[in-house]
């Protein structure tokens, strides 16, 4: 699997969650500025609520922006066996159910599930509870993280 490739696709689909995200930035200005919507009691809150929203979803975009700068400026190094797993990592992972997923190790911002070929690859930051779990780890360490109530343990299988 090419990491270049799926950089590329972490960007596409930044760009279009930033394109919606700015879509819901504008709709909830529109409506937090419209005459129609302008308090008339002090319990008439549509208004302030949309601007509220408007203000969130700017938040949301520039925080999107922020990634997309993050990502573009990612450089993914080929796998180091001395460094173990670092960022720009593929990684392959199987749990006790022989269970297998690849996970890709990207700057911050970039938490999605991308569709390659016949698989599907979880984009995760090192920030991310399975990210810290694999960082430093090599072809076939055990990886153990707690998650709520349950233990959960894996073997790393194989890293790019």
């Amino acid at each position: 699997m090419d990491k270049f490739l799926l950089q590329q696709r972490v960007l596409e689909r930044l760009a279009e969650d930033l394109l919606q995200a700015e879509q819901a930035a504008r709709a909830a200005h529109e409506t937090a500025t419209h005459e129609e919507n302008i308090a008339e009691n002090k319990y008439d809150t549509l208004g302030l609520e949309a601007a509220y929203l408007a203000t969130g979803q700017a938040r949301r975009a520039e925080a999107i922006r922020q990634a997309m700068v993050h990502w573009r400026q990612f450089r993914p190094l080929p796998y180091d066996a001395n460094k173990g797993i670092q960022l720009g990592a593929l990684v392959c992972l199987v749990d006790a159910d022989d269970q297998q997923q690849q996970l890709f190790l990207g700057p911050d911002g970039g938490s999605m599930k991308l569709h390659c070929g016949d698989q599907f690859v979880q984009v995760i930051s090192s920030d991310a509870p399975l990210g810290r779990a694999v960082l430093g780890k090599c072809e076939g360490d055990e990886v153990s993280m707690q998650i709520a109530a349950s233990r959960q343990q894996f073997e790393v299988l194989q890293v790019q």
